[in-house]
């Protein structure tokens, strides 16, 4: 029996010194200097990376950081337009002439309605008794009375009635992303993007955090959707050749070591803090995990590097949360995760010291049944 006991206790050192399998690495292992193993005695420790607490202090500087890991697109401020439409290049002119003058040159009728006429390429319509007349950048109105004041040299009693079918140059193009995506005709100068998104029935719903794009010209802007509905401003009027498509959010942050789950994650919104990243994956491991190693990876740009308050001191840092901790925890709710963080949750030492209790124990019991 004494034998077997020793076989047991010799065969639990024997683990013990080749070390047990773990799923992740210490706090100290994964943030030693990069020159641990190689540092001749004497010789100062290097670190490629810097290491911040996420606490109430550090918070306000760390937030006031620049992004990472997406696309970062400006957005337009809403301006008011005016309520009208300006004549363009493809829009289709309907002219109708009112004439009470007996034998009247517009027909016995007194009222002619003449061909639809597309705007020409140089912005003229052609009017009987006029000739070719420039319309474009003029409202309905405006065209209206200019048409009307030149008839009257012909006809004095004559009155004009002016509609206007846009074309192409005042058509939005709403290509992919939506519930109806195609063209839209723009009936005004103010016509806001949301009643354009009202019209096409929204963004697809697969979409999982919708993102809008404008291309205007040769700039594109962007906007989350969810941002474009929260803020009055954002609402802009849309002009004539706008392309509009809504994609999907692209970023997506890793998850590793002792966490709940090990995968990659979509971002679900906008914003996500480190709290609400971690309880997407199931929290940490309750039989391993250091609950106040929890570490955040990121690596910036070399551009974003700077004092350490406007930007980070080097390019690639970690964030340490402490959630054992009301402040570590609070902090955690107001920390964002940005595109290609890595979630790395440590391992306890004493979740070593159990496993090798554990095991010391399942010898010990077989030895003793023999």
């Amino acid at each position: 029996m004494f034998a077997q006991r020793c076989v047991a206790a010799i065969a639990c050192v024997a683990l013990a010194s080749c070390g047990l399998p773990r799923g992740a690495g210490f706090q100290s292992e994964v943030l030693a200097a990069s020159n641990a193993n190689t540092a001749a005695e004497g010789e100062e420790p290097v670190y490629d990376f810097t290491v911040y607490e996420v606490n109430r202090n550090t918070l306000p500087v760390l937030q006031g950081w620049p992004a990472t890991g997406g696309e970062t697109l400006l957005w337009i401020v809403a301006q008011e337009q005016p309520a009208s439409l300006s004549i363009a290049t493809g829009d289709t002119v309907q002219v109708t002439i009112w004439d009470a003058e007996e034998n009247s040159i517009f027909g016995a009728t007194g009222v002619t309605p003449l061909q639809p006429e597309a705007v020409s390429a140089d912005g003229r319509i052609f009017v009987p008794y006029i000739g070719d007349l420039r319309v474009a950048g003029m409202s309905p109105s405006t065209a209206r009375q200019r048409i009307e004041e030149e008839l009257i040299r012909t006809v004095p009693s004559a009155q004009v009635q002016l509609s206007v079918e846009p074309g192409r140059s005042n058509t939005a193009n709403l290509a992919s992303g939506f519930a109806a995506p195609g063209l839209y005709p723009l009936l005004d100068r103010n016509v806001k993007i949301l009643d354009l998104f009202s019209q096409a029935g929204g963004p697809n719903p697969e979409l999982n955090s919708p993102q809008v794009r404008l291309v205007r010209g040769s700039r594109t802007f962007g906007i989350p959707f969810e941002r474009l509905l929260r803020d009055p401003r954002a609402n802009i009027a849309i002009r004539g050749g706008d392309r509009i498509y809504i994609e999907d959010d692209n970023r997506k942050f890793i998850t590793l070591g002792a966490t709940g789950t090990q995968t990659i994650v979509d971002f679900p919104e906008v914003e996500l803090s480190a709290l609400e990243a971690l309880a997407l994956i199931g929290g940490v491991n309750a039989g391993s995990a250091n609950p106040e190693g929890i570490l955040i990876l990121r690596e910036y740009a070399p551009s974003a590097v700077a004092d350490g308050i406007v930007g980070p001191p080097q390019e690639r840092v970690v964030f340490n949360i402490d959630l054992t901790s009301a402040d570590g925890l609070f902090s955690a709710s107001n920390f964002m995760l940005e595109g290609d963080d890595l979630i790395y949750g440590t391992e306890s030492v004493l979740g070593s010291a159990l496993t090798l209790v554990s095991l010391t124990n399942t010898i010990s019991g077989l030895a003793n049944r023999n």
